[in-house]
């Protein structure tokens, strides 16, 4: 475990100093790079339905609200639920 992990770690050194990028910098890149991966492959099932909102959330480890947000950035279709109820009228006294 100790050798693959410092082969990763070597890894990134190299890469960082091949790219002018800090070690942090590259992690967080392939950190982005995995989450997309993941929000794709979880997309694709949500588009066919096998997969609901809650699932997908509790997969990913967002909120609803930003999956919502990610959906209207990649332009898929969803239903909209009208949170608001019926206008309340304002009390009038006399």
């Amino acid at each position: 475990m100790k050798n693959n992990l410092s082969n990763i770690k070597t890894e990134i050194e190299n890469y960082a100093s091949a790219s002018n990028l800090t070690e942090l910098q590259v992690v967080e890149k392939l950190k982005d790079y995995y989450f997309n991966k993941k929000v794709n492959d979880n997309l694709k099932l949500y588009k066919k339905g096998k997969k609901k909102v809650s699932e997908v959330t509790k997969d990913l480890k967002i909120s609803p609200r930003k999956f919502y947000a990610i959906l209207e950035k990649k332009k898929i279709n969803y239903t909209k639920y009208n949170k608001n109820k019926e206008q309340q009228q304002p009390n009038i006294t006399k």
